[in-house]
């Protein structure tokens, strides 16, 4: 089986449809890394046949680093074009080149928002004031790529902008749905429930680090040769990507809040405090601007509070939001780095506790997306009347999962187990006053349906007996997995 192209097929349409027009487009695409932006273009040339194409990536430089890189991408595409010598001179080979039928992509776009290449933004400026007025007559576009959301932002779409409301269209790539992984899987004969698991903790919905298992042809091999073909050899493809794509940005500023976060998942800002403290005393004064710039900045932290809880309450948690890099800050960074002193057999032993420990969180969160998709898809099952979440308070009540269908006044209330041995008459009592404390919390919902559900990985005849026994549905990543696609 080759691999294809997955997913995306909305978006695919729409920027197909963009480009075909042969009228003066200026496009934004943004999205975290190896989420598919570049491929998104390059799908959508094929299905307009023969146009002429100029790429560029610009490096986190200079003015004089971004006009080589520039240089090399004119070499590499055989442009016979003048080579710019400045920033103005390359926004106006832009201008050129949209006349003359070119599709010109601009790939880590965001870097401009530094402050020795902002000028660029202002020289385009004219360059896309000139083309949009004279749009009928030129039949080239330009497409502008980025991974840092804010910056993405502060550069386009920001009303004192250079560049605000010049836009002709936006895209924004999230994660391919849990049908396009499935789908993945299954034609690679890699979709049993723990396969799914295994390698959604592991990727989430980044279609790159699925088409390197592909290229690696992993897909049904052990966890263990996975983990040790992705990761731990000299060639492995996955072995610095954290480090090259995410911490990069960081520049090391932000390594000891984010291991924290990924290592105690729920923490809350007050413990993240105290953990800097510990590390170095007095030099944190306050953690919530760190977490503010991970959060809005860069997107590789969240916040949740519970369900039904006002965003100003101070009960508010923090995860990892990507989890390729909440695995590999959990699981894989530090045993990783220790691989040149250790055996491997004991750093793989350990890297494969952890990852069990890890995927345990990470079957709660794909079971949200999981009963999220299917609503939308108007799927049998939970039909939700909002997001659904978790559910904690101050009394000690945790709760794995809390779906509300408001219109048929249904609430239902969840506990996950990656094992199905630990869904237990204990597990189930103790589960049950949970439950109870949040409806004394919560009156209302007394007077509304009340169901319950556990979800595993994979039930067995035994753990459905058990459910049923005490009053709950059994769940599991076949049966939410059932009919996506």
């Amino acid at each position: 089986m080759s691999w294809h192209f997955y997913g995306r097929t909305t978006e695919l349409d729409q920027l197909t449809a963009v480009v075909e027009r042969k009228r003066w487009a200026f496009v934004k695409i943004s999205g975290r890394r190896r989420i598919g932006k570049t491929t998104l273009i390059e799908k959508a040339l094929e299905h307009i046949g023969d146009r002429k194409v100029f790429y560029v990536q610009i490096p986190d430089s200079d003015a004089p680093g971004v006009l080589d890189a520039l240089h090399e991408h004119m070499d590499t595409f055989g442009l016979p074009h003048e080579r710019p010598l400045t920033l103005v001179a390359f926004a106006r080979l832009i201008e050129e080149l949209a006349r003359e039928g070119y599709i010109v992509a601009v790939d880590e776009f965001q870097y401009f928002h530094r402050k020795v290449l902002s000028a660029f933004t202002s020289h385009l400026q004219a360059v896309i004031d000139r083309l949009s007025s004279d749009a009928n007559n030129v039949t080239g576009c330009l497409l502008v790529l980025g991974s840092i959301h804010t910056e993405m932002t502060a550069l386009l779409n920001d009303k004192d902008a250079p560049l605000f409301n010049r836009l002709t269209d936006e895209f924004a790539l999230d994660h391919l749905d849990i049908a396009d992984v499935q789908q993945i899987l299954r034609e690679h004969n890699a979709d049993t429930p723990a396969e799914l698991l295994f390698f959604w903790n592991l990727f989430e919905g980044v279609p790159k680090f699925y088409r390197d298992c592909f290229e690696q042809e992993l897909f049904g091999r052990s966890r263990e040769e996975v983990v040790r073909r992705l990761f731990l050899e000299s060639s492995s493809p996955l072995k610095n990507e954290a480090e090259n794509w995410f911490l990069h940005e960081l520049r090391g500023r932000y390594d000891h809040l984010l291991k924290y976060v990924a290592q105690h998942p729920g923490c809350s800002s007050g413990e993240i405090m105290a953990h800097l403290n510990r590390l170095e005393p007095n030099k944190y004064h306050q953690a919530g601007n760190y977490l503010k710039t991970l959060i809005e900045k860069y997107g590789m932290v969240e916040k949740k509070q519970p369900v039904f809880a006002k965003a100003t309450e101070r009960n508010g948690r923090y995860y990892i939001a990507d989890n390729f890099l909440r695995t590999w800050l959990q699981a894989l960074k530090i045993s990783t780095a220790s691989m040149r002193f250790r055996p491997q057999g004991n750093i793989m032993e350990e890297i494969l506790l952890k990852l069990d420990i890890a995927e345990g969180s990470g079957l709660e969160a794909l079971a949200h997306r999981l009963y999220e998709e299917r609503s939308r898809k108007a799927l049998p099952g939970f039909a939700l009347s909002q997001a659904i979440d978790w559910y904690w308070d101050k009394a000690g009540t945790e709760l794995d999962l809390v779906a509300v269908n408001k219109d048929e006044r249904l609430i239902r209330f969840g506990t996950c187990k990656r094992s199905n041995t630990k869904l237990d008459k204990a597990h189930f009592d103790a589960y049950d006053q949970h439950i109870e404390r949040f409806l004394t919390a919560h009156t209302k919902f007394r007077e509304w349906t009340i169901e319950r559900t556990a979800i595993t990985v994979q039930h067995d005849e035994a753990s459905r007996t058990r459910c049923a026994t005490a009053g709950y549905l059994a769940e599991d990543l076949v049966s939410l997995t059932n009919g996506l696609n």
